[in-house]
């Protein structure tokens, strides 16, 4: 509401001034409509702007596994960098409380590396066990090309070698 309208109206409350717009911006209990470009008094509206977009995501969505050995990872690693702090300021005022603090960061940090650490390895079993898509490089793939073709001309002599066996012999040029 601009200054104007303030001024014209001395007497009236400021709900009693909004209400009525109010009621011309939000119809419907609260939820404004949409696709309306102008309402009833003539005056041009913004079109609705939604205010969660959805987006796809770039990469793919951790496996659960991996998500909690990073997310306690991400903790341990929080307090540790607390208790690192707390020990600097500790022995910066020279307290009593410097050297259990000290101990405890060190103790922290191996902690929090053995936890990075479990991420890690955490991440590669479940890509053994369930994900990973391998390729082979291309002197194997033409490896198995060979062995392929292979295989399937042996498959064809054995079906010649079943079917002139099946006719009685007719059409073999010697006998074995």
């Amino acid at each position: 509401m601009g200054t104007a309208e303030r001024r014209g109206a001395p007497g009236q409350s400021v709900a009693e001034r909004s209400a009525p717009r109010w009621e011309r911006e939000v119809p419907d209990g609260g939820i404004p409509a949409r696709g309306r470009e102008g309402d009833a008094t003539g005056e041009e509206r913004e079109p609705y702007r939604q205010l969660w977009v959805e987006e796809p995501a770039k990469r793919r969505r951790m496996p659960d596994p991996v998500r909690t050995a990073a997310v306690r990872a991400v903790l341990i690693i929080s307090v540790t960098l607390i208790q690192a702090t707390v020990a600097f300021l500790c022995t910066m005022a020279g307290s009593w409380l410097a050297f259990p603090m000290v101990i405890s960061s060190v103790v922290s940090t191996v902690v929090a590396t053995w936890s990075v650490v479990d991420v890690w390895v955490t991440r590669q079993a479940w890509n053994q066990r369930y994900g990973v898509v391998s390729e082979p490089s291309s002197t194997a793939r033409a490896l198995r090309r060979e062995r392929r073709v292979r295989r399937r001309e042996e498959r064809t002599a054995l079906r010649e070698q079943k079917r002139i066996r099946r006719r009685g012999g007719t059409g073999q040029l010697s006998h074995p």
